[in-house]
């Protein structure tokens, strides 16, 4: 009986540490992903979305993410976004761009939905969702400029859900990228898009 329970007990210590290893491998691949998303679409659309959101003032300031920051202030930044009231204009940026760049990147939205790993990770997926549903709106107009206020008013709503979750999970790759990948991590602050003097270039 002694043997037995002995070989059952490192039977489940074997499978909960395969278990583990192979949710570190899924966890991996998927910020993997993720960090593809960002390269690709996520940061310029932050970039577009900025300049639609009227209240990005009261944020503008407390995005400027340094190499300094802890977890603690990293939880509190995504407080405040949950909290954050955008008030979204489409009319206040660049609507036509935003309409070629997301058509433009259709395909590659596609492939991330098509990726089994996504489906552990349910923000991401939110999100996912809302941006192609975005540019799903977009592409079905063949125009842009002079719609409909109600029309309007419509897009500010797809393009609001989309930048609220976006702006939640570039906060959480940030921490992400500061933990694991510290050379992308300083990039990703050098290119922020919420830092009026983020430049690429290393002063």
């Amino acid at each position: 009986a002694f043997v037995f329970l002995e070989v059952l007990l490192v039977t489940l210590i074997l499978h909960q540490v395969l278990n583990d290893r192979e949710r570190r491998s899924m966890l991996k691949k998927l910020n993997m992903v993720i960090g593809a998303f960002f390269c690709e679409v996520g940061t310029p659309l932050l970039t577009y979305f900025r300049d639609f959101d009227k209240a990005v003032d009261a944020i503008m300031n407390r995005l400027a993410v340094d190499g300094r920051w802890s977890h603690e202030q990293f939880e509190q930044m995504r407080d405040v976004l949950i909290h954050h009231k955008c008030e979204i204009d489409p009319r206040a940026g660049d609507l036509a761009h935003l309409r070629e760049f997301l058509i433009r990147e259709r395909q590659f939205l596609l492939g991330l939905l098509e990726n089994p790993n996504l489906l552990e990770h349910e923000e991401f997926t939110e999100l996912m969702w809302a941006v192609f549903h975005l540019a799903d709106e977009l592409s079905h107009r063949t125009t842009v400029v002079g719609l409909a206020k109600t029309d309007y008013e419509h897009l500010a709503g797809d393009i609001a859900r989309a930048y609220s979750l976006l702006l939640r999970e570039w906060i959480s790759h940030l921490e992400h990228l500061k933990i694991s990948y510290p050379y992308l991590f300083s990039l990703a602050l050098r290119t922020n898009p919420f830092d009026p003097d983020a430049s690429a270039e290393v002063a």
